[in-house]
């Protein structure tokens, strides 16, 4: 397998005038085309700093991040952006579904910003849907469906652009048991099916269905381990 995700030295310091903190203080890690990660850790660990580099929603003060062969590290917000569009997909805990527009037409919206013609955008997003097992709600706005339902549309706008890395945020964090349940065994038949998938969760029950934890506390990589489903694999 060849990397996907490539961290070396990465720091994060934030200032505030005289005051610094470092959330992460030399992360490094590798992470292969095709796996399943869960990045675990206490509210305050680090693990929402990650994510943010990890999404490129931001930059490392110190160190590097190579995502798919790509130096992300020194990136203007414009190329950074084109990356988020292009090699990753987000699923959020709060879903980010606007209310007023359809499934397919949330489903659709990053392939608005790439340019799309509206035919192929409507082809590709009911084709996302129908994959996540939501091919008869393509015309139903989000206040009616269940939570666990409006995650998966989320997960299907997350893959409509194909993306090489699905980063999921707290996915399962606003959810019922029986729709965490749901989401959780779609991202197995993701991962079945080849997707990098990265989790970041604060559950150990939600990290055990990833295949590598690893576990994040006071900025620093403490634990590095294949999971039951992992070592088994």
């Amino acid at each position: 397998m060849s990397a996907l995700i490539e961290l070396d030295g990465v720091r994060k310091t934030y200032r505030s005038g005289s005051l610094e903190v470092e959330a992460l203080r030399g992360i490094d890690v590798r992470i292969d085309e095709g796996e399943y990660v869960a990045v675990i850790g206490p509210s305050g660990s680090g693990k929402s700093t990650l994510m943010n580099l990890l999404g490129c929603l931001d930059l490392p003060t110190e160190g590097r991040y190579v995502l798919a062969g790509e130096d992300t590290s020194s990136l203007d917000e414009a190329a950074l952006a084109a990356i988020r569009n292009r090699r990753i997909g987000f699923v959020f805990q709060q879903f980010h579904l606007l209310p007023s527009m359809t499934a397919w037409r949330n489903v659709e919206l990053p392939l608005v910003y790439a340019g799309l013609p509206r035919p192929e955008r409507r082809e590709r997003a009911i084709a996302a849907l129908a994959r996540v097992g939501l091919g008869d709600r393509v015309d139903h706005r989000p206040g009616e469906l269940s939570g666990g339902q409006q995650q998966r549309v989320a997960v299907a706008r997350a893959l409509v652009t194909e993306p090489a890395l699905l980063l999921a945020d707290e996915p399962t964090g606003n959810l019922d048991s029986g729709s965490t349940r749901d989401v959780l065994e779609l991202l197995d038949e993701l991962h079945g099916s080849g997707r990098t998938i990265v989790l970041i969760t604060h559950e150990p029950d939600v990290a055990a269905r990833a295949r590598r934890n690893l576990v994040i506390d006071d900025g620093v990589i403490t634990v590095d381990r294949l999971t039951g489903a992992g070592a088994s694999a």
